[in-house]
C-alpha cells in the first residue's frame, strides 16, 4: 500500500488577486537612504498581482492637494530607482494633514480614484497620523455624501480603508522592528567619515569629537562607537552620571599613555546629561582641551548621514518590506488593524501600527521621568545588546581589578579572509581579558597552531583592529586532521583550556575534526565554539556569517557603476560572475539588491531552455524604455554554462536588440574595510561566544582540571531567524552537503521568486512564512544557549 501523501502546508500567493484593488504608496517625514527601493517593490509587486498603483508625491500634502500628485504607476516608472538615495516621489510636512479638514480634502482625492489601500513609508509621526486616518474614514466619507461631494454608491465601495505602514528613518527610534528603512546605509556614511578621521587624527595625535543624529534616539551614535571602537560616546537613553567630565578625561589620558595616538568620542544630537542639561560636541571639546590640553577637533556631521545611494543591505530590507505590505494590504479585512511590516532578527513580521507607536512614546516618557533602564529595555533587544557589548569592551581601566580565573583561551581565523574577522577578534581578546582569562593568540589558522605560532594577546594588542579588512592574525585553509599530535601538543604546552575559531567551512570542518578526536586526545576535551565568517556565508547552523554584508556591498557598488557605464549608450546587458562557490547566497542577495534580471545558480538547476527564456524575457523588457539589463552568475552554478557561454549565448541572441559585456567581479568581493553590519555582528557574536566559553568553563572545571567532551561542547554559534543560538556541531552534521560545502536547507532561497518578480517573472510565491499579525513582544529571552542580538 502506498503511504499517505503529507499534506501541503504552504500557502501560495496565487490565490491573493489585486484585481479590482488600488493601491497607493507615499512617503513622508525625513527621507531615508532605501525609500526608494520600497516604492519600487510596492509597484512592482502591486501591478504583478493585478492591482492599480498610484504614487502619491510630495508625501501627505500631495494627498491633501490632489490633482498631478497622484498619479498611476507603471512597471518602468519604478526603473533605475534602487541605487538612487532619498525619496524620488518626494516627502514633505504637511500642517492641512493635521486638521480635519485637510484629511477631508485627502478622502475626496482618494475616493475619486478608488483607492482604498494606503503604504505609508516614514516615521512613528507619519504612520500615526495614517492611523487616525483610517480611524476618521467612516465619517470623512459621510461628511463628503452630505456635502455632495461623493454619491453613496462611491462612499460604500470604497467603504474600508486599508493601511500598512513601513519605518523608513535613519534614526532607528521606531520600537518592534530590529532595523528601520535607512538606518545601516546612515551607519554607512558615519563609518566612512570615522575611518578618514582615524587615518589623519593618528598623524597629528589628535582627539576627535564627531557629533551625529539622533535628537531622542541614540542609535547611530551607540552603534557607530561599537563600529569603530569609540573611547566615549553619549547618548541620550544612557546620560552620564555626575562626575563624568572627571572620568571621561582619565579614560582618555589612560588610553594615551598605552600607546594610542587618538581619541575618538562620539555625542549623539540629544545627548544630555543625569540633570537633563544638554551636551554639545563643542562643550565636550572645550573639556578636553582645559582638562587634557589635547589637540581636539568636532566634525558636525549633519544631514551627509541622510544622503549617499542606499546601502545593500537596505536595498534588501525594503524590497522585502514592500513585497511584505502589498501582501498585508491583500490580506486585510474590515477587523485588521493598521499593521506595520518590520524585521525582527532576519524574520518578516506584522505588528500592529498603534502598538509599536504606544511604545515608541513610552521611550520617551520613560526618559523624561529618568527611568533610563526602562528606556534602553523598551527600545528592544537588538539596542539593549548592543550597548551592553559596548560596556563589555569599553570599561576596563588601567587601574580597574580583574578577574583571575586561570583559564587560557585560542582564537583563531581558518579558511579565506572575511571583512570583520579582525573586530569579531578583537571583542573575544577584551571580553576574555575582561572575564580574568588569559588570551592566545594562533596565526595562520590551524597551520599556526601545530607549528606553535601562539602568543598571548594583551588588551592593547587589539587596538585599532574594528575598521581593518582582512584578517590581521592570518588565516589558511589547512585542517586539523593530518597534525592533531602536534596540535595537542600545542595545547598541553600553552595549557589551553577552551577555544574560539572564526572562520568558514574550513573551520567548520576543523572543529568537527577536533572533537571527533577527542577520544583519542584528551586535550580536545575543553570547550570549543565556532563562529561563521566567510563571504560565501555557506556555514550550515547559521543564516548569517560574517563578511557576507561586505561582499553584498562590494557587489552592488560594482554592479551600480557597471550599469551606470553604459547610461547614454544603446540598450547593454551586463554578465557578472560572483564567488561563493557553490553557495548562491552573494548572487541571489547581491541580484535582489542590484535589481538583476536573471540570477543562476548552484541550488536552482538550469537548462539550455531556461536560459532561452531569460534572453527571449529580457529582449522584450528591451523593447521597452528599458535600457539596461543585469544577469549574474555564481561562479559553480553550472560546469558547462560558463559566464563565457552565457556572455556568447546574450550575445548572439539579442543581436539587434542589445549588446552585452562581461566582467568577473573576484577576489575584490573579499576586500576593503568591514560594513558597519559586520563590524557590529562580528563583535557582538564574539562577546556571546566568549561568555558561553566561560560558564562552560566553570561547568566544566573539575578536580583541578577542564574536562569537557559532551556535544554540547563543541558548538556553532550561529544567527537562526530570530535569535543567536548556540548549536552542538554534531547535531548540524545532518544538515551539511559536504560534497558541495553548503547546507541542506538555505533560508535565502525563498527570497528567489521576490527577486523574480521584481523582474517581471511570472512565478510561484510560499506566503506561508510571510508575516502574520503578532504583538509588540516585551519579553526576550535572556542569556542561554539562546541568545538575542
Amino acid at each position: 500500500m502506498a503511504a499517505p501523501k503529507r499534506q501541503d502546508t504552504r500557502k501560495f500567493f496565487e490565490n491573493l488577486s489585486g484585481e479590482g484593488k488600488c493601491i497607493a504608496v507615499l512617503t513622508s517625514g525625513g527621507d531615508a537612504q532605501g525609500m526608494n527601493a520600497a516604492v519600487r517593490a510596492v509597484v512592482r509587486m502591486g501591478i504583478y498581482v493585478g492591482a492599480k498603483v498610484y504614487f502619491i508625491h510630495e508625501g501627505y500634502q500631495g494627498m491633501v492637494d490632489g490633482g498631478d500628485n497622484i498619479q498611476e504607476a507603471k512597471w518602468e516608472n519604478v526603473s533605475s530607482m534602487l541605487q538612487v538615495g532619498g525619496t524620488v516621489i518626494g516627502s514633505a510636512r504637511c500642517k492641512e494633514f493635521r486638521v480635519r479638514e485637510g484629511r477631508l480634502r485627502a478622502a475626496l482625492n482618494l475616493v475619486q480614484r478608488s483607492i482604498t489601500n494606503l503604504c505609508v513609508i516614514g516615521g512613528d509621526g507619519s504612520l500615526t497620523g495614517a492611523n487616525l486616518f483610517r480611524e476618521e474614514w467612516s465619517g470623512l466619507l459621510e461628511e463628503l455624501v452630505q456635502q455632495g461631494l461623493i454619491d453613496k454608491a462611491a462612499a460604500h465601495s470604497n467603504s474600508e480603508l486599508h493601511i500598512v505602514g513601513m519605518v523608513g528613518s535613519i534614526d532607528n527610534d521606531f520600537c518592534g522592528t530590529d532595523m528601520t528603512i535607512g538606518t545601516d546605509s546612515a551607519l554607512h556614511r558615519i563609518i566612512e567619515v570615522v575611518d578618514a578621521i582615524m587615518t589623519t587624527a593618528q598623524s597629528h595625535q589628535r582627539t576627535f569629537v564627531l557629533e551625529v543624529m539622533g535628537r531622542h534616539c541614540g542609535y547611530l551614535a551607540l552603534v557607530s562607537a561599537l563600529a569603530c571602537g569609540a573611547d566615549w560616546v553619549f547618548i541620550p537613553e544612557m546620560p552620564p552620571e555626575d562626575g563624568w567630565e572627571d572620568r571621561m578625561c582619565q579614560k582618555l589620558s589612560e588610553i594615551r599613555s598605552r600607546g594610542s595616538r587618538l581619541n575618538i568620542i562620539i555625542v549623539a544630537e540629544g545627548a544630555a546629561d543625569i540633570h537633563g542639561k544638554p551636551i554639545s560636541s563643542e562643550s565636550v571639546q572645550d573639556l578636553v582641551v582645559r582638562c587634557l590640553g589635547f589637540d581636539t577637533r568636532v566634525t558636525i556631521l549633519g544631514h551627509v548621514q541622510r544622503g549617499g545611494t542606499p546601502s545593500a543591505f537596505d536595498r534588501i530590507l525594503a524590497s522585502r518590506m514592500g513585497v511584505e505590505a502589498v501582501l498585508a494590504l491583500l490580506e486585510a479585512s474590515a477587523s485588521t488593524p493598521a499593521c506595520v511590516v518590520s524585521l525582527v532578527g532576519n524574520q518578516a513580521v506584522r505588528l500592529p501600527l498603534m502598538e509599536c507607536v504606544q511604545m515608541t512614546q513610552e521611550v520617551q516618557k520613560a526618559m523624561d521621568e529618568k527611568k533610563f533602564e526602562d528606556a534602553v529595555r523598551l527600545r528592544g533587544r537588538s539596542f539593549e545588546n548592543t550597548l551592553t557589548t559596548y560596556r563589555l569592551l569599553s570599561n576596563r581601566s588601567v587601574d580597574s581589578e580583574l578577574p583571575n580565573s586561570s583559564f587560557n583561551v585560542a582564537v583563531l581565523n581558518v579558511g579565506a579572509p572575511a571583512a570583520g574577522m579582525n573586530a569579531a577578534v578583537r571583542s573575544a581578546v577584551r571580553v576574555g581579558i575582561t572575564e580574568g582569562h588569559k588570551m592566545f593568540a594562533v596565526s595562520d589558522g590551524f597551520e599556526g597552531f601545530y607549528k606553535g605560532q601562539i602568543k598571548e594577546f594583551k588588551w592593547g594588542d587589539v587596538g585599532g583592529w574594528t575598521g581593518q579588512g582582512g584578517s590581521l592574525l592570518g588565516t589558511k585553509r589547512t585542517l586539523p586532521g593530518k597534525h592533531l599530535d602536534k596540535i595537542a601538543e600545542q595545547m598541553r604546552i600553552h595549557n589551553i583550556n577552551a577555544m574560539l575559531v572564526i572562520g568558514g567551512f574550513e573551520a567548520y570542518l576543523g572543529i568537527l575534526e577536533l572533537s571527533a578526536a577527542r577520544d583519542t586526545h584528551t586535550e580536545f576535551c575543553v570547550p570549543m565554539v565556532m563562529v561563521p565568517s566567510t563571504v560565501s556565508n555557506n556555514v550550515p547552523g547559521s543564516d548569517l556569517s560574517i563578511g557576507a554584508d561586505t561582499a553584498l556591498n562590494a557587489i552592488t557598488d560594482t554592479c551600480d557603476r557597471i550599469k551606470q557605464s553604459a547610461s547614454g549608450t544603446k540598450r547593454r546587458v551586463f554578465i557578472i560572475e560572483t564567488m561563493g562557490g557553490y553557495c548562491g547566497y552573494l548572487a541571489t542577495v547581491g541580484g535582489l539588491a542590484a535589481g538583476a534580471d536573471t540570477v543562476y545558480i548552484y541550488e536552482e538547476p538550469f537548462d539550455i531552455r531556461d536560459l532561452q527564456a531569460n534572453v527571449e524575457h529580457l529582449t522584450q523588457k528591451m523593447k521597452t524604455s528599458i535600457q539596461r539589463g543585469l544577469v549574474l552568475r555564481n561562479e559553480s552554478c553550472n560546469e558547462n554554462y560558463t559566464t563565457d557561454f552565457i556572455y556568447q549565448l546574450y550575445s548572439e541572441e539579442g543581436r539587434g536588440v542589445f549588446d552585452c559585456r562581461k566582467n568577473v567581479l573576484g577576489h575584490m568581493q573579499q576586500g576593503g574595510a568591514p560594513s558597519p553590519f559586520d563590524r557590529n555582528f562580528g563583535t557582538k557574536i564574539a562577546a556571546k561566544a566568549m561568555q558561553w566559553i566561560t560558564r562552560k568553563l566553570k561547568e566544566s572545571y573539575k578536580g583541578g582540571k577542564v574536562f569537557a567532551n559532551s556535544d554540547e561542547t563543541a558548538c556553532l554559534l550561529g544567527m537562526r531567524r530570530r535569535a543567536l543560538v548556540f548549536q552542538p556541531m554534531s547535531q548540524l552534521r545532518d544538515e551539511t552537503d559536504f560534497v558541495h560545502r553548503i547546507p541542506k536547507e538555505q533560508w535565502w532561497l525563498k527570497l528567489r521568486p521576490l527577486m523574480k518578480i521584481l523582474a517581471k517573472y511570472k512565478t510561484s510565491y510560499d506566503v506561508s512564512d510571510s508575516g502574520q499579525l503578532e504583538h509588540v513582544s516585551r519579553v526576550r529571552p535572556r542569556d542561554g544557549d539562546v541568545a538575542t542580538i
